[in-house]
Formats: structure tokens, C-alpha cells, sequence
């Protein structure tokens, strides 16, 4: 975590597990993104107790939509990456803006870095054109040890690119299994 070119610890995990299988990835101002997952964890904590079973990373997707566009004229200041399994064990991504405007893709990326981040994405994921027929799938299928590879590549690019991509990467991995993190040191300078 940093502010301009103070780094204020290098020990911040900006991952928030909100449910068994859906985790969620914020930038942006930290006593919002602390506030918002705090909000969060409530209102899971209460579905829990009123539904006596965990909620799916589609359902916590749209209350992240919801939470978001309730603040919109005041609105926090957090840009988020919701991943998880769905309710069919399939792997979903979502990422948002700050009013809740949120879309279900294959791959995202925020913050500084995500712009970096982003073109290599779509470089090594995306088919060919979405003009092609017939139609094919949007994104390349990996495997997990791919996948683990290729985040580690674009965060090493990004942060040798971008001062306030930070030095340290936290890769969250979920699966049928649970959730497993792995930590990896980038550039120290």
C-alpha cells in the first residue's frame, strides 16, 4: 500500500475472502475498500444466518452491484475484481467501477497497473477476432499452473512499468478444493 511515492507497508493484502468460493480484489482509497468489505462480510453474515448455506460468487457479484450504485452519489471510492466458482463449479470473473456497473468476463484487471496489464491479457488470451464465424469461445482455456504463470509474467511487466503496481504479489488461486495463496516478490528498488 502507497501514496505517491511513500510506500506505506509492503505487507497489505488488498484480497478479501467473502465467501468459501468468491473472493474479491480492490484498488483504489483503502478506508473505502475497508469500509465496503466490511458491509460486505455483514450482509453475507446475514444471508448465512437467514439461508443457513453460503452465497454463490454470481449472487455476492450482484450484492457488490447493488452495495456499489447505493452509494453512487457519494460513492466509494474502491474498483473491484470479484472471482470465484459459480453454482455450476465453472470459474467467474467480474469487475466493477465504482457505481456498480459490473460485467461477467473471462479475465480483468484494475488499478494503476491494470492498463499495463490489460493489452498482454488480451494478447495471450483473446481469440483471434469476434468476427469469425462460427463463433468461438471468448477466452483461452488454461490450465491452473498456465494461469499461475501468466499473472506472475504480467505483474513482473506491469511492475517494472508502473511505480504503484508495488513490489509483492499475492495470487489467489480458487478452485473445487478451496481457496490456496501463493506470494511472490517482484521488483525491489
Amino acid at each position: 500500500m502507497s501514496t505517491g511515492y511513500s510506500i506505506l507497508t509492503r505487507d497489505y493484502s488488498k484480497i478479501c475472502n467473502l465467501a468459501d468460493k468468491c473472493v474479491m480484489a480492490s484498488s483504489g482509497f483503502q478506508a473505502d475498500v475497508k469500509a465496503l468489505q466490511k458491509n460486505l462480510s455483514a450482509r453475507h453474515l446475514i444471508f448465512q444466518h437467514q439461508h443457513n448455506k453460503q452465497m454463490s460468487c454470481p449472487a455476492m457479484a450482484q450484492l457488490l452491484s447493488n452495495t456499489l450504485y447505493y452509494k453512487r452519489f457519494f460513492p466509494y471510492y474502491s474498483f473491484n475484481v470479484l472471482g470465484g466458482l459459480d453454482n455450476e463449479g465453472k470459474g467467474c470473473v467480474f469487475t466493477y467501477d465504482a457505481v456498480g456497473s459490473y460485467e461477467r468476463v473471462g479475465y480483468g484487471a484494475q488499478g494503476t497497473g491494470g492498463t499495463l496489464m490489460m493489452p498482454v491479457l488480451d494478447n495471450q488470451l483473446k481469440s483471434p477476432s469476434p468476427l469469425l464465424l462460427p463463433a468461438q469461445d471468448a477466452t483461452t482455456p488454461l490450465l491452473e499452473s498456465e494461469a499461475v504463470d501468466l499473472v506472475k509474467d504480467v505483474f513482473a511487466s506491469a511492475a517494472e512499468r508502473d511505480i504503484y503496481t508495488g513490489d509483492g504479489l499475492e495470487i489467489v488461486v480458487v478452485n473445487a478444493e478451496g481457496v490456496k495463496r501463493e506470494f511472490l516478490e517482484l521488483r525491489r528498488d
